[in-house]
């Protein structure tokens, strides 16, 4: 799985993605990270004010990771970023 993310609801698109793929509820989730799950669905929703300690634990959790590189031209994963 790899995915362009520029924004929160970029992000917030990608865990809610990753968690499907692995067929875990937001609870299962929350669990796993030793978060709530109305913070779980608060990231997924791009909501801009999470922690980054709290995004952290959710990809670690996940087993995911962040790499940032320089910014490409590429298209961003979500439909929202075009209208």
């Amino acid at each position: 799985m790899k995915q362009l993310a520029r924004t929160p609801k970029d992000i917030g698109h990608a865990i809610r993605e990753a968690r499907k793929e692995r067929r875990l509820s937001q609870t299962e989730l929350a669990s796993r990270s030793g978060l709530w799950q109305e913070t779980i669905s608060k990231i997924e929703n791009g909501v801009a004010s999470t922690k980054m300690e709290t995004l952290f634990d959710v990809l670690a959790a996940l087993d995911l990771e962040i790499q940032v590189q320089p910014r490409s031209k590429g298209v961003p994963s979500s439909m929202d970023a075009l209208f």
